[in-house]
């Protein structure tokens, strides 16, 4: 029997020499895409090297000049459209990060309003970045949140009015999808102050009111399948933005807290508020070390402390921590909160009990909560948390003791239990 096969007509070292020509064919053309690819490299980095070449040039020149250059680049980078694999990325990287720089190092110092709004400009860029990039080694997002920290210096800089701040970080949570603007509400703290962190959560507050719209059943959008069924593109959307108003009301209290006056302060003869001298850090670790000689350390008792100063209380927990005292430390953190009503200290304190403990934890803070004697101080965290069923049955059973003078947490309060709980909003109004 005669064999069909195309090897028939090979014999010995005709067909050995086939294939190793067929090899060798494999091997030019592995090589020759080898060299492709870093000739690419090779032209990626003369690309940014001239780029970086034109900045300085334009530095020389005027920092106006920078500014344009980098406005003119941002728009580039925007408008470009092709993925960017592993193998590329680190020509993306060296774009931005030469981007960036120029507007920190060389605008930000001649004109920090101009680089503000560059900045804004460049963190604008991080969706449609994200959405064609392999960031999975999470450098590019390094330098989105290099550049989200930069914004603080330069908007304190800028000395941009607070409302307007807001307004500009309200729109970025909004379209936070790959977290590049993580932590803006505190890095924007010290320029924000009061009024703008006050219109931030008042915006932040009308967002959750506004229902996200439901399209007719026929329309909606499936964009993906669980157990249960498909999951619609509007549901996700309502999820997405009560998980950002949520996290953005709780940095909002936790900043407000750290930023609150301490009651460890003195007055001195001319009537100026000076804070009382405190042991560093280091000191605090040296002092409650234990003694070589005795079996009691010389710590400070945790009912000693007559007021509450949340910088020494932070140092005091991170000498217990640090000297492997853990449940000292969370006790100390349970009476900062039980106290102050502080939401970091209970935050901190619910993450590092067991599982499912810190769902009876939650319960029992609520319930500390409720009972506190300020009642002011009981419904703004009970809103700030949020837990707002809970800041209602407050307002209904502690109606009499609001004091209506103290607007400034009443009137958010009000706007937050609106939505669900009009009768408690009615009763805080009325005070």
């Amino acid at each position: 029997m005669v064999s069909s096969s195309p090897d028939r007509f090979f014999t010995g070292a005709t067909k050995v020499g086939f294939e190793e020509d067929t090899q060798c064919e494999k091997s030019r053309g592995a090589g020759s895409r080898a060299t492709g690819r870093a000739a690419d490299r090779d032209q990626h980095r003369e690309r940014c090297a001239k780029r970086r070449l034109r900045l300085e040039l334009a530095g020389a020149e005027s920092p106006r000049e920078v500014a344009k250059q980098v406005r003119k680049r941002l728009g580039t980078i925007a408008r470009l459209r092709s993925f960017v694999d592993w193998q590329n990325r680190r020509a993306l990287v060296d774009d931005l990060e030469t981007q960036r720089r120029a507007i920190v190092e060389q605008v930000g110092k001649a004109d920090p309003v101009e680089a503000l709004d560059l900045l804004w400009r460049f963190l604008a860029l991080g969706n449609s970045i994200f959405e064609r990039c392999d960031d999975s080694s999470g450098t590019v997002t390094g330098i989105f949140h290099h550049a989200c920290e930069d914004l603080g210096e330069i908007a304190k800089a800028a000395k941009t009015d607070p409302t307007q701040l807001a307004d500009r970080a309200f729109r970025a949570l909004t379209e936070n999808d790959y977290g590049q603007y993580d932590r803006l509400i505190t890095v924007l703290a010290p320029a924000l102050g009061r009024a703008g962190h006050d219109h931030l959560k008042g915006r932040m507050i009308a967002l959750s009111h506004q229902p996200v719209r439901k399209p007719p059943e026929k329309e909606r959008q499936v964009i993906g399948w669980r157990s249960g069924g498909p999951i619609y593109a509007d549901e996700t959307a309502q999820r997405s933005r009560a998980s950002t108003v949520r996290l953005a009301l709780q940095e909002i209290a936790d900043v407000q807290a750290m930023l609150m006056p301490s009651s460890g302060s003195t007055t001195n003869r001319r009537g100026r508020c000076r804070r009382s001298p405190r042991p560093s850090p280091s000191d605090c670790l040296r002092r409650a070390a234990p003694k070589k000689r005795g079996r009691q350390s010389n710590r400070p008792r945790l009912d000693e402390a007559a007021g509450m100063d949340f910088e020494w209380e932070g140092a005091r927990i991170a000498v217990l921590d640090a000297l492997g005292r853990g449940d000292e430390a969370q006790a100390c953190r349970w009476l900062c909160f039980e106290r102050s009503l502080s939401a970091p200290h209970l935050r901190a304190y619910l993450k590092r009990l067991p599982d499912f403990d810190d769902v009876e934890g939650e319960k029992r803070a609520l319930d500390n909560a409720e009972g506190h004697e300020s009642v002011l101080q009981a419904l703004s965290f009970l809103v700030s948390w949020p837990a707002l069923d809970r800041a209602a049955s407050l307002v209904i059973r502690r109606a009499a003791e609001l004091d209506g003078d103290h607007f400034e947490f009443l009137t958010p309060a009000a706007d937050a239990l609106a939505g669900t709980h009009p009768l408690a909003a009615t009763l805080v109004l009325r005070r």
